[in-house]
């Protein structure tokens, strides 16, 4: 092949390479933007870390990338003939990336009102505990009220403690939010949440 043929040939494949390359760096920008829509508009519960964020980011993204474009990019291939499967899987990925980052932020918006309430109801919580403590609780476990650790047992029910001076004895509240005035009672068990609930538990928050 003569040098004035080959060179035509070379800057058409560049150009299809070129038009071919969007997924991966798609792939790595979105899926830090989706960490910080997961953490900061969760489509569901009341958000995470960031690093749990990036991971199930990570990992829908990778759904996306192996399963969705490779079958996106045959129907493309289908309706135009004459792309190549690198480019049609490229523009099919790249195109499924944007997609589950437009799905994520719509369904962090819909789910944003549960969210606010579910922080309103904590922060009902955590006063009235406070207030407990303040009027019944003993000077030791007063001194502690901003360091109020909760362990969210279930909808409208949660356990609060507040340390004191001995670490394996906190003084522990049930708050239940489900009446128009919270319902407190004292907890006999007087273990921390870290001891009952487990130190990495979802359900645990500090004041």
């Amino acid at each position: 092949m003569a040098d004035h043929e080959a060179l035509p040939m070379w800057r058409s494949r560049l150009r299809w390479r070129l038009r071919g390359a969007w997924q991966w760096p798609a792939f790595a920008v979105l899926t830090v933007v989706d960490a910080v829509v997961l953490s900061v508009l969760p489509f569901a519960g009341e958000g995470s870390d960031l690093v749990p964020a990036v991971l199930l980011a990570g990992f829908l993204n990778l759904l996306v990338v192996a399963v969705v474009a490779p079958l996106a990019g045959w129907v493309l291939r289908r309706r135009e003939p004459g792309l190549p499967k690198v480019v049609a899987n490229d523009r099919a990925g790249t195109t499924g990336l944007v997609a589950m980052t437009l799905v994520l932020l719509a369904g962090g918006l819909v789910h944003r009102p549960a969210v606010r309430a579910q922080e309103r109801d904590f922060d009902v919580q955590l006063a009235a505990a406070r207030k407990w403590v303040a009027h019944h609780a003993p000077a030791e476990y007063q001194a502690g009220l901003m360091l109020a650790d909760t362990w969210k047992q279930g909808p409208d029910v949660y356990r609060t403690c507040f340390p004191g001076n001995d670490p394996r004895r906190h003084l522990c509240l049930v708050v239940r939010t489900d009446e128009a005035v919270p319902i407190v009672r004292r907890d006999a068990d007087q273990r921390p949440n870290a001891t009952v609930a487990g130190p990495d538990n979802p359900g645990r928050r500090g004041g």
